[in-house]
């Protein structure tokens, strides 16, 4: 599928730009759908280290799904159309290696849906969030009714997702929902150099904590120890591992392997 409403700027820290300025980003089919290929090409490239995901323009990181598009579906449409959402954002959650959002505007519905499936979330001091699907008789349909409780709590979750209101960036940052606030020229740089901290670190261990952190949220507290029990033990039994403790007592870096 040829990319017409994403930018993909692969390297090893990749730049994925949803590109739809004019429709503020919003998330349409076709949108959801390129994000999936983006998501299976990195998944099997291991030359890709991170992902940083952004909005064109300076107004809109995603400013919710698209509403026309949505005027037009069916019911059974509107239906895919979430089951959709859920399998790709689901899919960002499994990415073996972490995605950051560089929140550049309003991220609203869909479209902090889509920063909350990101491993950290970085926002420009103008950065706006919401969930206002109530305002249009709808919910939060990309597991906004999930994961933003589990981020802010219930009773602010709540807030959110039955007013419609939003919420700026020194809110949203005071909240626990986004990890740090910086000027607008800051933005993708402050992601680039957060991305690359984390790429230069084992692979397997980074996808080991991913998956550890996602049972966190998930899975119940007992369930979520046997994992990471496992998760220590593919660790502990990978070539990384050794090279890491060999490093750090012979006090020079680290030569990671990814195995």
């Amino acid at each position: 599928m040829e990319l017409t409403n994403l930018i993909f700027e692969k390297a090893p820290v990749s730049l994925v730009t949803v590109n739809r300025p004019k429709a503020l980003n919003a998330l349409n089919v076709r949108v959801v759908e390129e994000l999936a290929q983006v998501l299976r090409d990195a998944r099997h490239d291991p030359a890709v280290r991170a992902l940083i995901i952004t909005g064109a323009g300076d107004r809109a990181f995603v400013a919710g799904a698209d509403i026309a598009a949505m005027a037009e579906m069916s019911t059974v449409e509107g239906m895919e159309f979430c089951r959709l959402g859920h399998r790709v954002l689901h899919s960002m959650e499994e990415l073996p290696i972490p995605i950051i959002a560089a929140v550049n505007g309003f991220a609203l519905g869909g479209g902090l849906e889509l920063a909350m499936a990101c491993d950290l979330i970085i926002a420009g001091e103008k950065a706006r969030f919401g969930q206002p699907e109530i305002n249009l008789a709808l919910i939060p349909g990309f597991g906004g009714t999930q994961r933003l409780p589990r981020r802010i709590g219930h009773p602010r979750a709540r807030q959110m997702i039955l007013t419609g209101d939003m919420i700026d960036a020194k809110t949203a940052l005071e909240w626990g929902l986004i990890n740090q606030v910086v000027t607008a020229d800051q933005l993708l740089p402050t992601a680039r150099q957060l991305a690359e901290n984390i790429a230069s670190k084992s692979a397997i261990a980074v996808r080991e904590a991913k998956a550890a952190l996602i049972a966190a949220a998930t899975m119940t507290e007992d369930a979520g120890l046997q994992l990471e029990q496992q998760a220590f033990g593919v660790c502990f039994g990978s070539a990384d591992r050794g090279e890491g403790t060999k490093a750090f007592v012979e006090k020079r870096d680290p030569k990671w392997q990814g195995k």
